[in-house]
């Protein structure tokens, strides 16, 4: 495992770190909580010691078994736990609300889910246009005042948004959308980013599975799948990315002698330098290909043709607006 700093926190993070959004079970089809709890050991136990969760994921289903195997584990002061806030659910239907009451109740119910004391890392999911970003900002601060969360991070936001809330609070982390496939934040978030000193938490690092090397055009998706509604993985789009999968992994083995799952954990890292690759998992089988991602490096020559295959195969690359919550 390598590992970073992230600014407020006294102990080095794991440059991996699990993602927990399939966990939940919402968007993905039911999650089996036995399952889950082993993956979390799991990960732990492979050096992995930051897991990033939040209450929208399973409606506070994916904290409370955070807190589960949180507890299994016993040594709560060797982990850094993350979550979020700033969705607010009714009937199935979520909205941003990033509102100081708003955050305020979803902090206190994710200390009771998570039974922790202290949240290390609490981030606001989305950017919510409806509240003034300053009476956020000022918010979250208070919380770090008051002992309850240690850092604080953004998620979903743009150059401007991390500007305009840094005037007001300093932040340590941002989450963006990350992957070989999703690499729109090169642009502008990862410089402003560097040159902040700010944390890159890279999320859905395999693209919803897509870098797997698992996902095939005859794999199916049981209903609530989300997906079943990604652009990606519909036709005629999906065909062009299982080529740029199959190309991808052709490399990796003659190349590194590694496969593209390998492949596409390595590019993040190495792109992000410090940053951190957020890895999904809710089965302990899924993270077997992680101690094959380490010791090596992707040289120049490498990204080159990397990115040759990535633009013959997908000439009009789309992001992740489709996960967007409404506004």
């Amino acid at each position: 495992m390598e590992f970073t700093r992230i600014s407020e926190i006294d102990m080095p993070v794991s440059r991996v770190g699990l993602g927990t959004w399939a966990i939940g079970g919402t968007f993905w089809g039911g999650s089996n909580e036995k399952d889950s709890i082993k993956t979390i050991l799991k990960a732990l136990d492979s050096g992995i010691n930051l897991i990033d969760t939040a209450p929208v994921y399973g409606y506070g289903f994916s904290e409370e078994v955070v807190g589960k195997a949180l507890r299994m584990y016993g040594a709560r002061s060797k982990v850094v736990v993350a979550t979020k806030a700033g969705l607010q659910w009714q009937d199935g239907k979520i909205r941003r609300n990033a509102s100081p009451a708003r955050l305020r109740h979803e902090l206190e119910d994710s200390l009771k889910r998570l039974k922790v004391k202290r949240i290390d890392l609490y981030q606001l999911h989305w950017p919510d246009p409806s509240t003034p970003l300053e009476e956020t900002a000022e918010t979250l601060l208070r919380f770090k005042e008051e002992g309850k969360i240690r850092a604080i991070g953004l998620s979903n936001f743009s150059t401007a948004g991390m500007t305009k809330f840094s005037e007001v609070a300093p932040f340590q982390t941002v989450q963006p959308p990350y992957n070989l496939f999703e690499r729109e934040m090169e642009k502008d978030i990862l410089p402003w980013s560097r040159d902040a000193g700010i944390t890159i938490l890279g999320y859905s690092a395999l693209c919803r599975g897509l870098l797997s090397g698992r996902v095939g055009l005859g794999t199916e998706f049981p209903d609530g799948d989300i997906r079943r509604v990604d652009p990606k993985f519909q036709s005629p789009r999906m065909d062009r990315y299982l080529a740029a999968v199959n190309e991808l992994d052709a490399f990796a083995r003659e190349k590194f002698g590694k496969r593209v799952v390998h492949l596409a954990l390595r590019f993040i890292l190495d792109k992000l330098q410090d940053g951190i690759a957020l890895w999904g998992a809710r089965k302990p089988e899924q993270l077997a290909p992680l101690e094959d991602c380490f010791g090596w490096g992707l040289d120049q020559a490498a990204l080159i043709e990397i990115n040759g295959i990535l633009s013959r195969n997908i000439p009009e690359p789309i992001g992740v607006q489709f996960l967007a919550p409404p506004q």
